[in-house]
């Protein structure tokens, strides 16, 4: 059974940065394409980045140029740096490597 576990995220300024990280138990990342959504309060679930199995990364338009996702050497861990956040970014974040979910991560900006 593999499982995911988001982390990293909090309650942040706007303008600030934070790096949420997925780390999956009993398998690496490795050969699998991982992407991370979120879920802002009272709407559907959204796309935000993905890692391809082939290291190609895509990201949605609102966070193009601030959200980077990226892999760790040993393909343990999928990083989502955040930066410039803003209130719009206020979501639970979700890694997943189909068909495996993590449980979320919130994340909060002030502004």
């Amino acid at each position: 059974q593999v499982q995911l576990l988001e982390s990293g995220g909090g309650l942040v300024q706007a303008g600030a940065s934070l790096r949420l990280s997925c780390s999956a138990s009993g398998r690496t990342f490795s050969g699998y394409p991982v992407t991370w959504y979120r879920r802002a309060p009272g709407k559907e679930r959204e796309f935000v980045a993905v890692s391809t199995k082939s290291g190609q990364t895509y990201s949605t338009n609102s966070v193009q140029g601030r959200f980077t996702i990226s892999r760790g050497d040993a393909q343990e861990t999928v990083y989502l740096e955040m930066t410039s956040l803003n209130p719009e970014d206020t979501a639970i974040y979700y890694c997943n490597m189909d068909p495996y979910w993590g449980p979320g991560a919130q994340v909060t900006v002030s502004s």
